[in-house]
């Protein structure tokens, strides 16, 4: 159990490092304009014009770090700083919300089974925590309400390092293009690289702290079976 405890909290101070790092990473990054001089905007809509995707619009939201590709009405959805951004982290950033869509034309194959996790994942995540807290609590009488949330919590695990090759994927084919298109230069493409990496970091250690916690649920089930 002290080894469980142990993952638990070394994950979270991770979680918290990587996080501030992160932010601290963007704010350093934004600090560098692009010599083209191109918008987040701009590139997010050259890179889907140059894979000839015309039915993906993009839109500025609110909120920092809010960057998202929302396959349902096809938007790519950029926080302001980004959107509006002239710099290495906006054109990471907008470019690796744009290899989403790209994924999402070609089918990619991590990013359908992901979204097909979706509609059940909304669901099951509205019990999931009463579930569990319940099931702690009739512990000492049945394990069945534990084991029904130990399973549930199993599956938004998966869902967690499903996440993770559609993630690096995306970033890899948003480095390819604004390499291969002349969008950064060198020094800028070190430092979109960078930005795009520190922000993979952030869904590797949610997946570490998702399947931590599921192991900790899991021991305490274990130790009523014991």
């Amino acid at each position: 159990m002290s080894g469980i405890y142990l993952i638990v909290i070394l994950t979270m101070l991770g979680s918290w490092f990587v996080g501030w790092r992160l932010k601290s990473k963007f704010r350093q990054y934004a600090q560098t304009p692009l010599r083209s001089n191109l918008s987040g905007q701009e590139i997010a809509e050259k890179m889907l014009r140059d894979h000839g995707i015309t039915n993906v619009r993009v839109v500025s939201v609110q909120g920092r770090l809010t960057d998202h590709y929302n396959p349902a009405d096809r938007t790519v959805n950029l926080s302001h700083e980004v959107f509006y951004g002239r710099n290495a982290a906006a054109a990471a950033v907008a470019a690796h919300e744009c290899g989403h869509a790209v994924q999402h034309a070609k089918a990619y194959s991590f990013l359908k089974f992901r979204s097909a996790m979706v509609p059940m994942l909304s669901v099951t995540s509205r019990f999931m925590p009463f579930i569990i807290i319940g099931g702690i609590f009739m512990l000492q009488y049945t394990p069945l309400p534990l084991a029904i949330g130990v399973a549930l919590f199993a599956l938004t695990t998966l869902f967690s390092f499903i996440t993770l090759p559609v993630e690096f994927d995306a970033s890899k084919r948003a480095l390819a293009w604004i390499h291969d298109r002349g969008v950064v230069t060198s020094q800028e493409y070190t430092l979109s690289k960078g930005a795009l990496r520190w922000a993979a970091m952030t869904y590797v250690v949610a997946a570490l702290s998702s399947l931590a916690t599921l192991l900790y649920y899991a021991s305490l089930l274990g130790g009523r079976r014991d």
